[in-house]
């Protein structure tokens, strides 16, 4: 058995969870999101609890991959539940002269120090506020009830200017701490 798909997940009060045609549905404050679970996965959902086991009697897959898939579903609903009812924030904050970003609803405005500025229109799900003080790094914040699609747009809008090691410029975490390398060295006479 895997350790994480042992544990219960606990339902907070406002979340509603329910199990259909091996399809989790959880809705919540934050909105409605549904997971499909293998066949080899009974999900039980009792007293407040959601709770995995793995199918012995299911064929097709092997009993690693009924682990591994154990851990797994556990996993994705727990994000699942705890995205409806709070909901999951990332920071990001650009490094470097000249760097800015602006938005206006979804869609935000890079400039990265390329000869045009960079769009990228934000899915509905997600929800960004950009602040731009002198004597401050820009700052993103992105908020979403979707995890993976919070990581996939945190990754997209990484890529525009990756945190290079050199001068420590690009776009980062906030609090991310880049590995500083030293230049060339002078030559030896």
């Amino acid at each position: 058995m895997s350790r994480i798909g042992k544990l219960p997940i606990n339902i907070p009060a406002g979340v509603t969870v329910t199990m259909q045609d091996n399809v989790v549905s959880v809705k919540g404050p934050k909105g409605e999101m549904t997971q499909a679970v293998h066949p080899s996965i009974k999900v039980n959902i009792a007293d407040g609890q959601v709770t995995f086991e793995i199918d012995e009697k299911f064929e097709g897959v092997t009993a690693k991959q009924k682990q591994a898939f154990h851990g797994l579903y556990r996993s994705l609903v727990n994000n699942l539940v705890v995205g409806v009812s709070t909901g999951f924030k990332a920071e990001l904050e650009l490094v470097g002269v000249g760097y800015r970003v602006q938005n206006q609803g979804n869609l935000i405005e890079f400039t990265l120090g390329y000869t045009h500025p960079i769009f990228i229109q934000l899915p509905p799900q997600i929800k960004v506020e950009t602040k731009s003080e002198r004597n401050k790094r820009p700052y993103i914040c992105l908020e979403s009830c979707d995890k993976q699609l919070l990581g996939m747009v945190c990754a997209k809008i990484r890529s525009f200017r990756k945190p290079e090691p050199y001068k420590g410029k690009g776009i980062l975490y906030v609090g991310e701490v880049i590995r500083r390398k030293s230049g060339k060295s002078a030559s030896a006479k």
